[in-house]
């Protein structure tokens, strides 16, 4: 979709370009600017910066598919078994970044 640009009137995203980037009204946006690039993304909340990175985890993934692939053949588990899987992988996590990141000074 193309439009022209007028003095003195500000940028509205179309509708239907909204719509197919999945923003809804109320959405928090936030503008990025490179060069004669203008990038809108969503401003997330720290909840959904973690979830985002949570699901970016190789383990995480595994584990929600492989929930998944139980579902799809007909096995189900309790949430709660699932929430106690994936806080032992965060326990996990934070377990090795803590150890990994000090370091050691030589007396």
């Amino acid at each position: 979709m193309t439009v022209t640009l007028k003095p003195k009137t500000e940028l509205t995203v179309p509708e239907s370009i909204r719509r197919k980037a999945g923003y809804q009204p109320g959405d928090r946006v936030e503008f990025k600017v490179s060069g004669r690039t203008i990038t809108i993304v969503p401003k997330l909340t720290p909840d959904e910066i973690e979830d985002e990175r949570e699901l970016r985890d190789p383990r995480i993934r595994t584990t929600i598919r492989r929930g998944y692939q139980e579902f799809l053949a007909g096995k189900t588990r309790p949430a709660e078994m699932l929430q106690e899987e994936l806080a032992r992988i965060a326990v996990a996590q934070a377990a090795a970044g803590r150890s990994g990141s000090r370091r050691r000074r030589k007396a």
